[in-house]
């Protein structure tokens, strides 16, 4: 069920809410919590109800690993039990995200002929696991409260960022679903969110699903793009992407809202960033946060001198790579956005600056490049971009208007 979706706008968003508040509104405060949570499950379960005994066992593993590791009575080793736990996240997330990824590697590189799985990715199974991951490091570090297995259900499972984040913090959710004040209907909160979430809708499908359309053409059905057709291909793709994810978060935003429930800010205008430092600070800030707070920090951060330093954000944007996508081509990606924020960081150390525009050109056409990576299918497809955008094809627009005149096919469908 998709926010875009009339099943969600108009049968089960007024639904949730409506009941919501009612029980509320009843005293049954308890019930209400209960009818969200459930609400969320259900929500998790239209796409494809065969992963909710999945995630139902992995909330409760949680759960228990985390009322283990706050529970001082317990004499066993906590470190244990919190690699444990990692483990076992790290793993749901490996089996079902990468499993095909390393076999079709194996059979690629060795004599073998290992069947791929072809499983089906669970929803929102990373954002997922870096939220119950980071519950389970703030417990260890004794910096979380008792919340009770229904909260806990709810803090992971809340329908507005259980696809696509933000990824939220314990801290900043749980809280707010205790407050008495949200319990009653906000109006003020409800037109801000039904605002937002109407944004959100925009962005998505009249800017985004537009882009998408060029975007397509040039990277899947296009054989090979001339100069202005490789830059129209990776500019459509660069503002669709950003449209499409920053237009959900507006939806998940905004519906949140409407339960009085405020989501962190996850996009502050990232393709105005004056370097790649910068548009990390303003792009999916939430995982940004969490790549530093609970990787980044813990190998060391920039404590132990510039070349350790290097090292550890090349290690984080290799992950943030992985994460995103099973393929060599995300990896890639990662690995550009470390070398670019070493390079940046270096660069900065020197006391070196740019004139503003420049600053702005130069981040703007790299992070434009580097999601060519992101959105190809495969080598072939990138360096099918690359070569047009580079002119080695010719810098006709259209070569042949039956087969790649694709702006007025986009249009007129």
């Amino acid at each position: 069920m998709l926010f875009n979706s009339f099943e969600f706008i108009f049968v089960f968003l007024p639904i949730v809410f409506i009941v919501y508040f009612f029980l509320n509104k009843m005293r049954l405060i308890l019930a209400s919590k209960a009818w969200l949570a459930v609400s969320s499950l259900f929500f998790y379960s239209w796409w494809n109800i065969a992963y909710l005994p999945l995630l139902l066992v992995s909330l409760l593993f949680n759960y228990v690993t985390a009322s283990i590791l706050a529970n001082e009575q317990f004499r066993l080793n906590k470190k244990m039990i919190l690699a444990a736990g990692i483990i076992f996240n790290v793993g749901l997330l490996g089996y079902f995200k990468y499993c095909d990824f390393f076999i079709a590697n194996i059979n690629a590189s060795l004599p073998a002929n290992i069947k791929l799985l072809n499983l089906a990715l669970p929803l929102g199974i990373s954002f997922i696991t870096f939220q119950k991951i980071a519950y389970l490091v703030d417990v260890y570090k004794k910096e979380t409260k008792e919340y009770g297995f229904l909260n806990y259900v709810l803090f992971v499972t809340f329908f507005p960022q259980l696809i696509a984040g933000p990824i939220v913090h314990h801290k900043e959710i749980l809280p707010q679903f205790k407050k008495l004040q949200n319990k009653v209907i906000n109006y003020k909160n409800m037109s801000l969110g039904i605002f937002i979430f109407s944004i959100g809708l925009f962005k998505k499908v009249a800017l985004a699903d537009t882009f998408a359309v060029w975007a397509t053409q040039g990277f899947d059905r296009s054989n090979t793009l001339t100069f202005f057709e490789g830059w129209i291909t990776s500019l459509s793709y660069t503002f669709q992407l950003y449209f499409d994810f920053s237009g959900y978060t507006d939806m998940a935003v905004g519906a949140a809202l409407l339960f009085n429930i405020v989501l962190p800010v996850n996009f502050n205008s990232p393709y105005k960033a004056l370097d790649i430092q910068d548009f990390w600070r303003r792009w999916h800030i939430t995982l940004g946060r969490f790549l530093t707070q609970y990787i980044y920090i813990p190998l060391g951060g920039n404590r132990s001198g510039p070349k350790r330093t290097y090292i550890n954000i090349m290690i984080i944007f290799l992950i943030s790579g992985f994460w995103h996508g099973a393929g060599w081509t995300f990896i890639f990606w990662g690995l550009l956005h470390g070398l670019a924020t070493v390079i940046n960081r270096y660069w900065k150390s020197l006391g070196l600056k740019l004139n503003k525009v420049a600053a702005w050109f130069i981040t703007f056409q790299f992070v434009n490049v580097a999601w060519v990576f992101f959105r190809a299918e495969t080598w072939e497809d990138a360096m099918k971009v690359l070569k047009g955008m580079s002119g080695i094809n010719g810098f006709m627009l259209c070569r042949n208007i039956l087969e790649t005149n694709f702006l007025f096919k986009s249009i007129s469908n």
